[in-house]
Protein backbone atom coordinates (compact mmCIF):
# COMPACT_ATOMS: atom_id res chain seq x y z
CA UNK A 1 0.00 0.00 0.00
CA UNK A 2 1.26 3.11 -1.04
CA UNK A 3 2.27 5.20 1.98
CA UNK A 4 2.06 9.49 2.69
CA UNK A 5 5.88 10.33 3.52
CA UNK A 6 6.04 12.85 5.70
CA UNK A 7 5.95 16.76 4.43
CA UNK A 8 10.14 17.76 4.84
CA UNK A 9 11.02 21.34 5.30
CA UNK A 10 10.85 22.22 1.65
CA UNK A 11 7.68 24.04 0.74
CA UNK A 12 7.06 21.37 -2.16
CA UNK A 13 6.45 18.67 0.01
CA UNK A 14 4.81 20.84 2.16
CA UNK A 15 2.04 21.18 -1.01
CA UNK A 16 2.17 17.64 -1.71
CA UNK A 17 1.17 16.59 2.15
CA UNK A 18 -2.20 15.20 2.04
CA UNK A 19 -4.24 13.82 4.54
CA UNK A 20 -5.99 10.41 3.58
CA UNK A 21 -9.49 10.34 3.99
CA UNK A 22 -10.65 7.05 2.48
CA UNK A 23 -7.91 4.62 -0.40
CA UNK A 24 -7.82 6.88 -3.26
CA UNK A 25 -9.03 10.45 -1.51
CA UNK A 26 -6.71 12.61 -0.14
CA UNK A 27 -7.36 16.73 1.72
CA UNK A 28 -5.32 19.17 0.84
CA UNK A 29 -4.92 23.02 0.10
CA UNK A 30 -3.13 25.45 -1.90
CA UNK A 31 0.13 26.28 -0.49
CA UNK A 32 1.35 30.13 0.26
CA UNK A 33 4.48 29.52 -1.23
CA UNK A 34 3.44 28.46 -4.76
CA UNK A 35 0.70 31.24 -5.15
CA UNK A 36 0.10 33.49 -8.45
CA UNK A 37 -1.40 36.29 -9.16
CA UNK A 38 -4.67 34.51 -9.02
CA UNK A 39 -4.69 31.49 -7.24
CA UNK A 40 -2.34 28.60 -7.12
CA UNK A 41 0.69 27.77 -9.38
CA UNK A 42 -0.67 25.41 -12.05
CA UNK A 43 2.60 23.74 -11.79
CA UNK A 44 1.83 23.04 -8.20
CA UNK A 45 -1.69 21.77 -9.27
CA UNK A 46 -0.94 19.54 -11.50
CA UNK A 47 1.98 18.12 -9.57
CA UNK A 48 -1.17 17.66 -6.52
CA UNK A 49 -3.54 15.87 -9.01
CA UNK A 50 -0.45 13.50 -9.85
CA UNK A 51 0.83 13.20 -6.36
CA UNK A 52 -3.30 11.56 -5.86
CA UNK A 53 -2.02 8.43 -8.21
CA UNK A 54 1.47 8.58 -6.70
CA UNK A 55 0.12 8.02 -3.31
CA UNK A 56 -2.91 5.50 -4.18
CA UNK A 57 -2.76 1.93 -2.64
CA UNK A 58 -3.28 0.40 -5.94
CA UNK A 59 -0.65 2.03 -7.94
CA UNK A 60 0.65 0.34 -11.04
CA UNK A 61 3.94 1.25 -12.08
CA UNK A 62 5.08 4.98 -12.68
CA UNK A 63 3.32 7.82 -15.06
CA UNK A 64 3.91 7.53 -18.57
CA UNK A 65 1.63 10.02 -19.04
CA UNK A 66 -0.52 13.01 -17.18
CA UNK A 67 -3.20 15.50 -18.30
CA UNK A 68 -5.27 18.19 -16.36
CA UNK A 69 -8.28 20.32 -17.08
CA UNK A 70 -7.98 23.88 -15.30
CA UNK A 71 -11.95 24.16 -14.95
CA UNK A 72 -12.36 27.03 -12.68
CA UNK A 73 -9.27 28.77 -10.61
CA UNK A 74 -9.12 27.67 -7.41
CA UNK A 75 -9.75 29.17 -4.25
CA UNK A 76 -7.28 29.68 -1.12
CA UNK A 77 -9.50 27.04 0.76
CA UNK A 78 -9.28 23.50 1.60
CA UNK A 79 -9.78 20.81 -1.30
CA UNK A 80 -10.50 17.01 -1.92
CA UNK A 81 -8.84 15.36 -4.73
CA UNK A 82 -10.43 11.91 -5.76
CA UNK A 83 -7.90 9.36 -7.96
CA UNK A 84 -9.58 6.40 -9.41
CA UNK A 85 -8.44 3.36 -11.46
CA UNK A 86 -10.68 3.40 -14.53
CA UNK A 87 -9.12 0.35 -15.83
CA UNK A 88 -5.74 -2.04 -14.92
CA UNK A 89 -4.04 -4.27 -17.78
CA UNK A 90 -0.82 -6.50 -17.33
CA UNK A 91 1.06 -3.03 -17.37
CA UNK A 92 -0.67 -0.46 -17.55
CA UNK A 93 -3.03 1.17 -15.65
CA UNK A 94 -5.87 4.14 -16.56
CA UNK A 95 -6.99 7.14 -14.41
CA UNK A 96 -9.22 9.60 -13.47
CA UNK A 97 -8.91 12.30 -10.84
CA UNK A 98 -11.44 15.32 -9.93
CA UNK A 99 -10.32 18.14 -7.68
CA UNK A 100 -13.58 19.60 -5.67
CA UNK A 101 -13.83 22.81 -3.10
CA UNK A 102 -16.76 23.98 -1.28
CA UNK A 103 -18.12 27.47 -2.90
CA UNK A 104 -19.36 30.35 -1.02
CA UNK A 105 -22.92 28.68 -0.31
CA UNK A 106 -20.83 25.66 1.18
CA UNK A 107 -21.67 23.61 -2.30
CA UNK A 108 -19.02 21.19 -2.92
CA UNK A 109 -17.59 21.87 -7.15
CA UNK A 110 -15.30 20.70 -9.08
CA UNK A 111 -12.28 22.50 -10.33
CA UNK A 112 -9.88 20.54 -11.81
CA UNK A 113 -10.00 17.47 -14.26
CA UNK A 114 -7.26 14.92 -14.77
CA UNK A 115 -6.54 12.11 -16.31
CA UNK A 116 -2.96 9.68 -16.14
CA UNK A 117 -1.59 6.74 -17.48
CA UNK A 118 0.99 4.71 -15.88
CA UNK A 119 3.04 1.72 -16.37
CA UNK A 120 5.49 -1.49 -15.65
CA UNK A 121 8.04 -0.19 -18.41
CA UNK A 122 10.57 -3.12 -19.53
CA UNK A 123 13.98 -2.69 -20.84
CA UNK A 124 14.03 -1.98 -24.31
CA UNK A 125 15.79 -0.16 -27.67
CA UNK A 126 15.62 3.51 -26.73
CA UNK A 127 16.39 6.39 -28.33
CA UNK A 128 15.71 10.38 -28.56
CA UNK A 129 15.22 12.47 -31.60
CA UNK A 130 14.96 15.62 -30.34
CA UNK A 131 18.55 16.59 -28.69
CA UNK A 132 19.64 19.15 -25.98
CA UNK A 133 20.27 22.76 -27.57
CA UNK A 134 24.15 23.59 -27.38
CA UNK A 135 23.78 25.88 -24.48
CA UNK A 136 25.96 27.55 -21.42
CA UNK A 137 25.71 25.54 -18.76
CA UNK A 138 24.17 26.59 -15.65
CA UNK A 139 27.36 28.57 -13.92
CA UNK A 140 27.64 30.84 -17.30
CA UNK A 141 24.07 32.00 -17.22
CA UNK A 142 23.36 34.41 -14.33
CA UNK A 143 20.07 34.30 -12.72
CA UNK A 144 17.72 36.92 -13.82
CA UNK A 145 14.83 38.57 -11.24
CA UNK A 146 11.68 38.48 -12.83
CA UNK A 147 9.89 42.09 -13.78
CA UNK A 148 7.63 43.94 -10.99
CA UNK A 149 4.45 42.57 -12.50
CA UNK A 150 5.95 38.74 -12.59
CA UNK A 151 6.11 38.73 -8.96
CA UNK A 152 4.44 36.25 -7.22
CA UNK A 153 5.14 33.80 -4.36
CA UNK A 154 6.03 30.34 -6.63
CA UNK A 155 8.57 32.54 -8.94
CA UNK A 156 10.88 32.89 -5.71
CA UNK A 157 10.45 28.66 -5.55
CA UNK A 158 12.40 28.17 -8.79
CA UNK A 159 15.78 29.44 -9.26
CA UNK A 160 15.49 30.16 -13.41
CA UNK A 161 18.34 31.51 -15.94
CA UNK A 162 17.30 32.51 -18.92
CA UNK A 163 19.80 31.26 -22.25
CA UNK A 164 17.63 33.34 -24.29
CA UNK A 165 13.72 34.54 -24.99
CA UNK A 166 13.47 35.96 -21.59
CA UNK A 167 10.75 37.81 -20.01
CA UNK A 168 10.63 41.60 -22.20
CA UNK A 169 11.75 44.03 -20.38
CA UNK A 170 9.93 46.64 -22.13
CA UNK A 171 6.42 46.34 -23.37
CA UNK A 172 6.95 47.99 -26.47
CA UNK A 173 5.06 45.65 -28.72
CA UNK A 174 7.80 44.38 -30.84
CA UNK A 175 6.71 41.12 -31.81
CA UNK A 176 9.01 38.51 -32.04
CA UNK A 177 10.01 34.84 -31.58
CA UNK A 178 8.20 32.62 -29.18
CA UNK A 179 11.11 30.53 -28.07
CA UNK A 180 12.78 30.21 -24.43
CA UNK A 181 15.82 28.50 -23.68
CA UNK A 182 16.17 28.29 -19.60
CA UNK A 183 18.05 26.35 -16.90
CA UNK A 184 15.53 25.62 -13.86
CA UNK A 185 15.41 23.95 -10.68
CA UNK A 186 13.92 24.00 -7.14
CA UNK A 187 14.50 26.64 -4.85
CA UNK A 188 15.71 25.63 -2.37
CA UNK A 189 17.04 22.96 -4.06
CA UNK A 190 15.22 19.39 -4.01
CA UNK A 191 16.07 16.42 -5.25
CA UNK A 192 13.89 15.40 -8.98
CA UNK A 193 10.72 13.42 -9.19
CA UNK A 194 7.68 13.02 -11.32
CA UNK A 195 5.67 15.84 -9.00
CA UNK A 196 8.60 17.94 -9.23
CA UNK A 197 9.48 17.25 -13.01
CA UNK A 198 5.47 17.92 -13.85
CA UNK A 199 5.42 21.21 -11.77
CA UNK A 200 8.76 22.46 -13.59
CA UNK A 201 6.82 21.86 -17.06
CA UNK A 202 4.83 25.13 -16.32
CA UNK A 203 7.28 26.93 -15.49
CA UNK A 204 7.96 29.50 -18.39
CA UNK A 205 5.95 32.18 -18.65
CA UNK A 206 2.95 32.72 -20.97
CA UNK A 207 4.40 32.57 -24.95
CA UNK A 208 2.08 35.25 -26.30
CA UNK A 209 3.91 38.14 -23.82
CA UNK A 210 7.11 36.48 -25.47
CA UNK A 211 5.94 37.03 -28.69
CA UNK A 212 4.03 40.20 -28.35
CA UNK A 213 5.81 41.99 -25.70
CA UNK A 214 2.63 42.85 -24.27
CA UNK A 215 1.21 42.54 -20.61
CA UNK A 216 -1.62 39.87 -21.23
CA UNK A 217 -3.94 38.21 -18.79
CA UNK A 218 -3.45 34.90 -19.75
CA UNK A 219 -4.57 31.40 -17.93
CA UNK A 220 -3.75 27.39 -19.01
CA UNK A 221 -6.83 25.51 -19.73
CA UNK A 222 -5.17 21.79 -20.22
CA UNK A 223 -1.90 21.22 -20.02
CA UNK A 224 -0.15 17.31 -20.26
CA UNK A 225 3.05 16.03 -19.37
CA UNK A 226 4.86 12.90 -21.36
CA UNK A 227 7.12 11.38 -18.82
CA UNK A 228 10.58 10.09 -21.13
CA UNK A 229 12.01 8.72 -17.92
CA UNK A 230 11.72 6.31 -14.76
CA UNK A 231 12.31 6.93 -11.34
CA UNK A 232 15.92 6.16 -11.37
CA UNK A 233 16.67 8.55 -13.64
CA UNK A 234 15.24 11.10 -12.72
CA UNK A 235 17.03 11.15 -8.61
CA UNK A 236 20.39 10.74 -11.00
CA UNK A 237 19.65 14.20 -12.87
CA UNK A 238 21.21 16.58 -10.57
CA UNK A 239 19.47 19.86 -10.03
CA UNK A 240 18.99 21.71 -13.45
CA UNK A 241 17.10 20.96 -16.05
CA UNK A 242 16.88 22.88 -19.54
CA UNK A 243 13.90 24.21 -20.65
CA UNK A 244 12.77 25.18 -24.02
CA UNK A 245 9.48 26.49 -24.84
CA UNK A 246 7.31 27.75 -27.71
CA UNK A 247 3.84 28.39 -29.26
CA UNK A 248 3.07 27.24 -32.83
CA UNK A 249 -0.28 29.20 -32.92
CA UNK A 250 -2.63 32.17 -31.61
CA UNK A 251 -5.78 32.13 -32.24
CA UNK A 252 -8.79 34.34 -30.76
CA UNK A 253 -7.91 33.89 -27.83
CA UNK A 254 -6.55 30.46 -27.37
CA UNK A 255 -2.65 29.88 -27.74
CA UNK A 256 -0.44 26.51 -27.50
CA UNK A 257 2.66 25.72 -26.07
CA UNK A 258 5.21 22.93 -26.27
CA UNK A 259 7.89 22.34 -23.99
CA UNK A 260 10.61 19.89 -23.42
CA UNK A 261 13.35 19.50 -20.06
CA UNK A 262 16.26 17.90 -20.54
CA UNK A 263 18.78 17.11 -17.01
CA UNK A 264 22.56 18.12 -17.43
CA UNK A 265 23.13 15.21 -19.16
CA UNK A 266 21.11 15.48 -22.11
CA UNK A 267 18.96 13.05 -21.65
CA UNK A 268 15.55 14.29 -22.30
CA UNK A 269 13.02 13.47 -19.42
CA UNK A 270 9.23 15.08 -20.18
CA UNK A 271 8.04 17.06 -23.03
CA UNK A 272 4.68 18.90 -22.54
CA UNK A 273 1.84 20.64 -24.40
CA UNK A 274 -0.56 23.33 -22.88
CA UNK A 275 -3.59 24.92 -24.47
CA UNK A 276 -3.58 28.56 -23.08
CA UNK A 277 -7.01 31.19 -22.65
CA UNK A 278 -5.54 34.77 -23.50
CA UNK A 279 -7.49 38.16 -23.01
CA UNK A 280 -7.57 41.11 -25.07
Amino acid sequence: MAQQPPASGHPFDQALAFTQRAPGVFDGRPHPAYANMVGPFGGITAAQMLQSVLLHPGLLGEPVALTVNFAAGLRDAPFVIEARAARTNRSTQHWTMALRQNNDDGAEETMITATAVTATRRVTWSATDVPMPAVPCPADVPRQQPPPMFQAHFIQRYEVRFVTGHVPRVWDGAESDSVTQLWTRDDPPRPLDFASLTAQADVFFPRIMRRRAVPTPAGTVSMTVYFHAGASELAASGDYLLGQARAQSFFNGYFDQSAELWNEAGQLLATTHQIVYYKE
